[in-house]
């Protein structure tokens, strides 16, 4: 099993325009690293068990990375609760189809300056952070789409 991990050249806050900090995690389908989606569009997700609009974000998560996975979006979730066994309950009545981290030590959002739930970090192909957001409301979901497809270089 992979210990939380954050690089040390890169344990500060994600500034836009600046490399996003790396992560090395263990997640149910095994290691998830960021560095294995170098050249994907990256949008990492902040998310714990307990976040009722965390549980809102995953149908339109899912929705995008069904979308726009094809295009070059990979979708990452991180979980921050400190039992992993929350979050596997959690996505037992909420599952993702995108790609899930547990990082109950909370390395990595406190290596992206997360002061909330949910967070999400859109990070380029090139793995410069491109856009931070806080929270999850419905009326988010029109503009964090366009940004994915600015992005992607995609139109609907």
């Amino acid at each position: 099993m992979l210990a939380p991990a954050v690089t040390p050249a890169t344990a500060q806050a994600a500034d836009v325009g600046k490399p996003a900090p790396a992560f090395a995690l263990e997640g149910p389908q095994g290691a998830v690293k960021l560095e294995q989606y170098r050249g994907k569009l990256v949008y990492v997700d902040f998310w714990a068990s307990w976040c009722g609009p965390c549980r809102q974000s995953f149908p339109w998560m899912n929705e995008m990375q069904a979308r726009y996975g094809d295009k070059g979006l990979q979708i990452v979730g991180i979980n921050v609760d400190a039992k992993t066994d929350d979050a596997r309950n959690f996505l037992t009545g909420t599952p993702a189809k995108f790609v899930i981290g547990f990082d109950p030590s909370g390395t990595a959002p406190r290596a992206y300056g997360v002061k909330g739930m949910p967070s999400s970090v859109l990070i380029g192909p090139d793995g410069k952070v491109l856009y931070e957001h806080s929270g999850f409301r419905a009326d988010d979901r029109a503009a964090l789409e366009s940004r994915i497809q600015a992005a992607l270089g995609a139109s609907k």
